[in-house]
């Protein structure tokens, strides 16, 4: 594939579902153009309004963008070697935590769904307004503890990297045969049951 667009990696799905849902992939090629301050404050506008167990919201972000090169630097860094080649290109650079602990200070053991709730909105609300993010488990949140002085209630859980789409052909590889290769879904069949489990 060359001349990489977005229309291009729609998804193909077996059932109708929403626009905004098939449009939403993960590239790792970003455009140096940067996002608007407006723009990120409407995608965690969005997180905002994801349910939670009991209204808790305990979600938290941490975010910079590139040209703030101290605080990008600083989340770059919590990335582990195998992010670091293609992300150092995104625009901005998100960490994602979640509240371990209710506010009355027992455990919420909503609170890792809870973010991903919130991810979720954050991420097909950023689709919608053309942008792209590459949600990564691959970072180092030890270190992310230390760089940000986090309490210890407060679980670093996955970074993100956002922004407009590149071109394919800027990356190295092995990341240009893994934006170039086929989309891929398990079929509904395989994950949804009516009434209970196979054996």
């Amino acid at each position: 594939m060359t001349n990489q667009t977005a229309a291009s990696r729609h998804a193909t799905t077996d059932f109708a579902v929403l626009d905004v849902i098939r449009q939403r992939w993960s590239p790792r090629a970003f455009a140096e153009q940067p996002v608007p301050e407006p723009a990120l404050q409407q995608v965690f506008e969005a997180a905002a309004w994801a349910p939670s167990a009991m209204n808790e919201q305990p979600w938290r972000y941490i975010y910079a963008h590139r040209e703030d090169a101290a605080a990008f630097q600083q989340l770059f860094d919590c990335l582990l070697p195998g992010n670091q080649p293609w992300a150092r290109h995104a625009p901005v650079l998100v960490l994602a935590l979640t509240k371990t602990d209710f506010a009355n200070g027992t455990p919420n053991a909503a609170a890792l769904h809870d973010l991903g709730l919130a991810n979720s909105h954050l991420i097909l609300e950023a689709t919608a307004l053309g942008l792209h993010g590459h949600f990564m488990g691959g970072f180092d949140a030890d270190k992310a503890r230390q760089t940000f002085g986090l309490p210890a209630d407060l679980q670093p859980v996955v970074m993100l990297a956002l922004g407009y789409l590149g071109q394919a052909e800027q990356l190295q590889e092995p990341f240009l045969s893994r934006e170039q290769a086929p989309r891929q879904r398990r079929p509904v069949a395989s994950f949804a049951f009516a009434g209970q489990l196979p054996n």
